[in-house]
């Protein structure tokens, strides 16, 4: 009864309450208005375009043309563009995840066939593809903001800061209003003069490359951000006056990986902070050659003035350890190779890092001298070669007795006679035709038209070979191959080979003939001016 009574006040209570209550509460199970409802974001409209080089002006074979430019295949037109290409992709990817925004790809080329072994785009090159892209561009405006994605070590005859000129030719449509965002490789040469006409900069952080895409999709964010109005890029740049040939550059060792913790380090630390460093790629003769910082912050020039001081110290203070990789040459290397295979070390990685041309042989020789087996070699460019196996119509399991490579240039040695059989003639390597000859003992030695740089096991897999059938591989690379060969466990010894001789390639870059940088105002070859 008790139970019943206070059953009855509490019942009797709460219908009192609701009586008394807000008469517009929302009924029970209805479905909740939110307080406020966001406007619809203005819409944006962004154009995109690609056009990047590394260019190694020291190279052999002529100026690349427009016919160069367009061999790996047609240019990419409109959303051809969008998806070319890790920053791209990556640019892409992020600005889907907002709404209002449309994007615009400007007609893009793929890039140069023969990719860094290939030298200065002539001046109407550059004309040419400059004048489709201000052309997409002129008939697609208005735009609210333009995306370039471009690698920083572009050479153009007659025209110093390629990469600079094209931000002003953009700028030149766009006006002064709209902002361009610029994403650039770790090799890039780049200084003051590109963030005059742009408004953002952001350079990968990690080599090999791991964050091409990462760097896309900040770019995309930012961009966004300042269309929009969250977001006024300030920028500084410094340039620590260093230039280190890019064999030395891996982030996964000290002091580069320090140097580029710092920068992240600074963009933990800071909201709203980009902090990019550029090591520079030393075989472009072009005046903003060797290392830059570049700082972006909100509308904080101090703060961007106060890291760009810090990173560029830190760099000069780690200077020396800059040039602490050890590089031996073909005969110690290939002798070290031999004693560790003996000693159940195995598989050997040795990388010719120095064949700019891809027709190196110094490595081959060696090997062949000193009568080293079971080598999976790749690979060597010798496109005489296989012009005259197609010629002579001949058959996998045939003879073959010629000489291979050693022909572009001094810095590629002389030509190697092996003698073997051919194991292999077609497709592979993204090549119409390449060769595969075994030679001595269990050897196989990959012939390629151009340069190709191996960077995954998976690359060798082709004309029936298998990578873990061998104790040693040669690879064309300076550092890229450690993503497959290093940083994956593969290898269990690893060595990078140095070449004889001062030329394009190797490490000794006062051997060069720079016509357009005092090499002596760049450390380790002189004190820049501004620390003297």
């Amino acid at each position: 009864m008790i139970r019943f009574i206070y059953w009855l006040f509490f019942a009797a209570l709460g219908i009192l309450l609701a009586g008394c209550g807000n008469s517009e509460a929302p009924i029970q199970n209805a479905a909740p208005v939110p307080a406020t409802i966001a406007a619809a974001p203005a819409p944006a409209r962004i154009a995109v375009l690609r056009f990047a080089h590394e260019t190694c002006t020291f190279c052999p074979g002529g100026d690349v043309t427009i016919a160069d430019w367009t061999k790996i295949r047609d240019m990419d037109v409109g959303d051809e563009v969008l998806t070319a290409g890790g920053y791209t992709k990556g640019f892409t990817s992020a600005i889907r995840e907002y709404q209002g925004v449309e994007l615009i790809g400007l007609t893009s080329p793929a890039g140069v066939y023969g990719g860094s072994s290939r030298s200065w785009s002539t001046r109407e090159t550059f004309e040419e593809i400059m004048a489709g892209q201000i052309a997409d561009l002129e008939a697609a405006m208005p735009v609210d903001g333009v995306y370039l994605a471009l690698h920083g070590a572009m050479a153009v005859r007659d025209i110093p800061r390629p990469e600079a000129e094209i931000a002003k030719r953009i700028r030149g449509v766009v006006g002064p209003d709209v902002p361009i965002a610029a994403t650039f490789d770790l090799h890039a040469n780049e200084d003051e003069e590109f963030l005059k006409w742009a408004d953002i900069s952001l350079v990968i952080k990690r080599y090999p490359h791991y964050d091409t895409g990462l760097q896309g999709e900040r770019a995309a964010r930012l961009l966004l951000r300042t269309i929009r109005g969250s977001y006024s890029p300030t920028t500084a740049t410094r340039r620590p006056g260093i230039v280190t040939p890019t064999v030395l550059q891996w982030t996964g060792r000290s002091p580069y990986m320090d140097i580029y913790e710092r920068a992240r380090r600074w963009e933990s630390r800071e909201p709203d902070v980009y902090v990019s460093v550029a090591l520079g790629f030393p075989w472009s003769d072009v005046p903003d050659l060797g290392a830059n910082i570049q700082v972006v912050t909100n509308n904080d020039q101090a703060l961007a003035d106060r890291i760009a001081d810090d990173m560029n110290d830190f760099m000069w203070r780690v200077r020396e350890a800059m040039f602490d990789t050890e590089l031996l040459m073909p005969e110690d290397a290939i002798a070290r190779a031999i004693e560790d295979i003996k000693g159940g070390k195995s598989p050997v990685v040795l990388a010719d890092y120095s064949d700019r041309n891809g027709d190196s042989t110094w490595i081959l020789a060696e090997m062949v001298k000193q009568g080293m087996s079971r080598v999976l070699y790749g690979t060597v460019r010798d496109e005489l070669v296989i012009q005259k196996l197609l010629s002579l119509e001949v058959q996998a399991g045939d003879a073959f007795d010629m000489p291979v490579g050693g022909f572009a240039a001094d810095s590629s040695g002389k030509p190697v006679q092996i003698t073997g059989t051919l194991s292999y003639l077609g497709e592979g390597m993204g090549y119409e035709t390449i060769a595969i000859v075994e030679f001595g003992e269990g050897n196989s030695l990959i012939i390629t038209p151009a340069l190709r740089q191996i960077i995954w096991t998976e690359q060798l897999e082709v004309g029936g070979l298998d990578p873990d059938d061998f104790d040693a591989i040669v690879t064309k690379s300076r550092v890229h191959f450690r993503r497959g060969f290093d940083e994956t466990g593969y290898a269990q010894s690893i060595y990078i080979v140095d070449a004889p001789g001062g030329f394009v390639g190797t490490v000794r870059l006062d051997s060069l003939t720079y016509e357009h940088v005092e090499l002596t105002d760049l450390y380790p070859y002189g004190t820049p001016p501004d620390r003297r």
